[in-house]
């Protein structure tokens, strides 16, 4: 007897114990019975708040919701189209969290990876709408902030129906394809090229301006200085004739004496030299004379 009370004590603690349940903070509970979720009188999903409730043991089965706010951030980037049809790498992320839970139930079965495999497709739609509406220069020059509320507005009626509330959609990072940037990456190259060649023949083209003019004005400088020194050398040369024709105008004799000492100066400077003339010769003329008539 003593046995049998103490099986049904043990067996009053379990049930005792299997009919409570509690819901921690953060969290919601859903009671199914049977396969079916119980609801309330209004016929509503009833959501159990946090703290100790009740349910019927062995019969009801409750399955615990996160209700905090979930971030989803995909760590492969998704391609889009712009409007210039040109594809763009993007990465995004979005925060939500559960609204209603017994439609997130209902449509999810209460499994996280299927609300968010849903909720990415709703959002993709909304970026794809979007991106596809605008140029890159449209994207990344300022509309950015415009780009993710309108995708946040279009992807939120689908996540609706799943009971989701989406809080925020960014943008982190927009990249082109690989090829489509080497592409790119080549063209700046060969503008940036072109560019170059293109300064560099106005350069020498300059520089043979420069050159042929400095050339020009050498040529003149070098012109004139050749004609003034022609101009004076003229002059000098009037100037030592005229000279010459005084002295000469005055003393014939004594002129013709001093350019013959300027000829035996310079015929005799070296003692190798020979001259083959005649004894009579004029050139000896004041070396055989004893004085210069005045």
């Amino acid at each position: 007897m003593k046995n049998l009370v103490l099986a049904l004590i043990a067996i009053l603690g379990i049930v005792a114990v299997s009919s409570v349940f509690v819901v921690p903070e953060g969290e919601r509970g859903i009671v199914i019975r049977f396969g079916k979720i119980q609801r309330d009188d209004t016929e509503a999903v009833r959501v159990f708040e946090p703290g100790l409730h009740f349910k019927v043991p062995l019969i009801e089965n409750v399955r615990k919701l996160d209700a905090r706010i979930q971030t989803l951030a995909d760590p492969s980037s998704d391609r889009f189209v712009t409007a210039e049809k040109k594809d763009l790498l993007v990465d995004s992320y979005v925060k939500w969290r559960i609204a209603d839970f017994g439609k997130y139930f209902l449509s999810t079965g209460g499994n996280l990876s299927q609300a968010e495999v849903l909720l990415k497709q709703y959002i993709n739609n909304g970026l794809r709408t979007e991106f596809g509406s605008r140029t890159i220069q449209e994207i990344v020059s300022g509309e950015r902030t415009q780009l993710m509320q309108r995708a946040m507005e279009q992807a939120a009626a689908g996540s609706k129906e799943l009971g989701i509330d989406i809080l925020d959609v960014r943008v982190k990072k927009i990249n082109l394809p690989d090829e489509i940037s080497n592409s790119i990456f080549q063209r700046m190259r060969a503008e940036r090229t072109a560019v170059a060649k293109e300064h560099r023949s106005r350069g020498m083209e300059q520089s043979e301006i420069i050159k042929a003019d400095v050339d020009a004005r050498v040529t003149i400088m070098v012109a004139d200085a050749e004609r003034n020194s022609r101009t004076v050398r003229g002059e000098g040369d009037a100037a030592a004739a005229k000279v010459y024709a005084d002295v000469y105008s005055r003393n014939g004799e004594f002129y013709s004496f001093v350019r013959s000492l300027e000829a035996y100066k310079n015929s005799f400077q070296n003692k190798n030299d020979v001259m083959v003339i005649q004894p009579d010769n004029d050139f000896f003329r004041y070396m055989k004379s004893d004085k210069v008539q005045n």
